[in-house]
């Protein structure tokens, strides 16, 4: 590899590393290749669920570049005195936890490189045994609700439509053949429940249904044990005051937040778009401010009042408010010509209001 493309290659794995050690306080290869843009978190998806046979196989670029990338990384991490930590990368299946292959040769120096992860010094012995255990623990099988009739792959039993199955190598299994049968639904809803069921039973798996509206699977709820839903029932219902005046309290304070958070986006905006009238800025800042909404002012530029991110909100707000934006979306123009459009009236009102 030529100098200026190793030296490149050495600081995109640098600023990779950097930014999930800082997010998350340990980082992994995969974190790197992820950060780097060669490797997508639904190729990571695929490859857990056993869709991929080796992990290498959907990183962009070829064995040299992905193995030199590696090297970098590993010397990045001792140079940091960051700690190294086994991690064990397996899948579900009605056998049991079966481990993940990363590399295309298997090899079990570099299958190790892979399921090392590296820790922050600076983490407690506590909280690195945590994080380890996180780390360990599998993720747990996944349950389709299907849209559309199937069959069993395994004993021809018709799976009906929106009924539950399992998939396993591609292929469908209903629960029984899935062995997860002995388990019970619980919908979503409630946190509390779906957490305590969970941490009392042994095996639990994921519901999930996918939206066409949305085009995403969207989470329904949890298989669990029997057992560990009764308890966890019994312990909601001791507890359930306490848990009530605790949402209360959160949500007031959540409230508070949302109101200074407005306050300060108001301030903000009214300084980047100093002739914009104060009751519009005001508006702005509190659709912006909106938790929950997904909105860039949620973001966490939007939350540090990054200018761009608040530029954004009110170039939003511009389009919405000042044009014929909405209008023509409802007369079927697509989003992109949409934009075009009404492009040069935004301009100027931006123009306009930063003078």
């Amino acid at each position: 590899m030529h100098p200026k493309n190793k030296l490149d290659l050495q600081s995109r794995v640098h600023r990779a590393a950097e930014a999930a050690l800082f997010r998350q306080q340990y980082v992994s290869a995969i974190d790197v290749f992820r950060g780097m843009g060669l490797l997508a978190s639904s190729q990571v998806d695929s490859w857990r669920k056993g869709r991929v046979d080796f992990l290498e196989r959907v990183i962009q670029g070829n064995l040299k570049k992905i193995s030199l990338s590696m090297a970098i990384f590993r010397r990045w991490a001792t140079e940091k005195g960051l700690k190294p930590s086994e991690t064990q990368y397996v899948r579900h299946s009605r056998s049991g936890n079966i481990a993940l292959r990363f590399s295309k040769s298997g090899d079990p120096r570099i299958e190790k490189s892979y399921r090392t992860h590296f820790v922050s010094p600076d983490l407690s012995e506590k909280k690195q045994q945590r994080l380890q255990e996180k780390l360990d623990k599998s993720p747990p099988p996944v349950v389709f609700q299907n849209l559309r009739k199937s069959q069993c792959s395994e004993c021809g039993t018709e799976i009906e439509q929106d009924s539950m199955l399992f998939l396993e190598q591609g292929e469908p299994l209903c629960l029984h053949c899935a062995r997860l049968d002995d388990l019970e639904f619980l919908p979503s809803g409630d946190a509390a429940l779906t957490r305590r069921a969970g941490k009392y039973g042994a095996r639990v798996a994921v519901v999930v249904r996918f939206s066409r509206t949305r085009g995403r699977y969207e989470r329904q709820g949890t298989l669990v044990e029997p057992s560990a839903l009764q308890k966890a029932e019994q312990e909601c219902l001791d507890d359930a005051h306490e848990r009530a005046v605790a949402r209360a309290r959160g949500a007031e304070q959540r409230r508070k937040q949302d109101v200074e958070l407005a306050a300060q986006m108001t301030k903000q905006i009214a300084l980047l778009f100093p002739r914009c009238p104060g009751s519009e800025v005001a508006e702005i800042a509190v659709h912006t401010a909106r938790r929950g909404s997904g909105r860039v002012g949620r973001t966490t530029a939007g939350r540090n009042l990054d200018e761009n991110a608040l530029t954004l909100a009110v170039l939003a707000a511009v389009r919405h408010r000042h044009t014929r934006y909405d209008e023509l979306l409802a007369s079927g123009v697509d989003r992109v010509t949409a934009r075009q459009q009404i492009a040069g009236t935004v301009d100027e009102i931006l123009a306009r209001w930063r003078q």
